[in-house]
Order: C-alpha cells, then structure tokens, then sequence
C-alpha cells in the first residue's frame, strides 16, 4: 500500500486549477477603476503622456519578470495551470520522490522521475545496498519552495523550483549501526529540482527530470 500511495504520478500532487475556477486571464488584471473615456478629439500631447506610461502587465508575487514571462507561457497551453496550486504540490512531490529513493523504492522512483534522473536514483541505491547501508533519514520541514526558472518549448514546460529544508539524516551499517549522521540535529538541505510536462500529452503527468545543489 505504501508503494502504491508513492507510485502515484506527480499529477495528484502538482495541482491544477479545477474545472469551475476557470476564468479568462485577461479580466483578472482588468483595471476596474479606471474612468469611462471621454469623446473629445485626441491631443497629440495626450498620446505622449500615454506612451510615456507604464503598461500594464501580468503580475505573479514573487516572481522576476523572466520567470514569469514562461509562467504565462505555460499557462496559455495549459489553461489548468495554476501556479500557486503548482507549488504547493511541488511540496508533496519534492517530500515522496525524498521518501521513495531513502527506502530504495525503485517502482515509485520510476513513476516519478524521468529515465535520467531515475537511472541517477536506482544506480545510488544499488551502491547503497552494495554496502550494506541503510538510510533512515526524516525531512523535517520544507521551509520554502520558490520558483526560479519557467520555460514553454512547445510542446514542453519546464518549471524549476529551489526547495529549502531541514532534513535528519542517518546512515546505519548492516548490523544497524549508526556510522553517519543524527536524527536528533536536522542539516538545512538547498535542492533546484526542475519538472517537466508535455502539455500535448494525453495524460496530466509532471515528471521530476533534474536534480542539483541550490
């Protein structure tokens, strides 16, 4: 059951808006206060002052402009998008792909990741297990997920987030010795893990595709 409950695609944890908060982009960012135009001939002074003024744009908290700019990109393929329900799945998906490689689960990794960084996970535990060592490690807390790359390569989004947490690691020899680590002391942990989605797919899948230090 265990196995199963980490099997479960990225999908059920990288969240999409649902079906009946849909809603245009555009009418989001309308600017609701702004005064009815009046009919009067047009002054050239009036166009200047107007392009010298900001335009409008979409605004996503916290996000540089950049990133954003592949936010919407992704968005307007996929309009179930939802950037905050993204990472806050991005939580889940970060602490079962953590969980399944500390208990060499190799099926659930193979349901997560993509062959790279699966074959990068398996070849791990195999070592691992080589050596008779175990790991029994806890993430303690995720202190933060943060958004630091977006990208639409039709028909691939891409979308890097840096987590930051504490994690209690333990390594135990065959005999269940401690030989590294504590469980009573957590070590803060920076990960820039990027997740991909072809948004063609017939199915919803996310897929963990790069792992690095943050």
């Amino acid at each position: 059951m265990v196995a199963a409950f980490l099997g479960l695609r990225l999908y059920s944890v990288l969240g999409r808006r649902a079906e009946h908060e849909e809603e245009p982009i555009q009418g989001r960012f309308e600017d609701k206060g702004a005064a009815p135009a009046r009919h009067r001939a047009a002054d050239p002074a009036d166009r200047t002052v107007t392009a010298l003024q900001p335009q409008p744009r979409v605004l996503i908290p916290g996000v540089a402009p950049a990133i954003e700019r592949g936010i919407r990109e992704i968005a307007a393929a996929d309009r179930k998008f939802d950037v905050a329900a993204f990472l806050g799945g991005a939580r889940g998906a970060y602490r079962m792909v953590l969980e399944a490689f500390w208990a060499g689960d190799k099926e659930a990794l193979s349901q997560l990741c993509d062959s790279d960084v699966y074959a990068g996970f398996a070849a791990a535990i195999d070592a691992r297990a080589a050596a008779g060592e175990t790991l029994d490690n806890r993430l303690v807390r995720i202190e933060d997920a943060v958004i630091v790359a977006a990208s639409f390569d039709a028909p691939v989004a891409r979308i890097t987030v840096r987590f930051t947490a504490d994690i209690a690691a333990v390594t135990r020899n065959s005999d269940g010795a401690v030989i590294a680590g504590s469980l009573d002391d957590a070590v803060e942990a920076r990960d820039m893990w990027t997740f991909t989605r072809n948004v063609n797919a017939a199915g919803p899948d996310w897929l963990l595709d790069e792992t690095d230090e943050g």
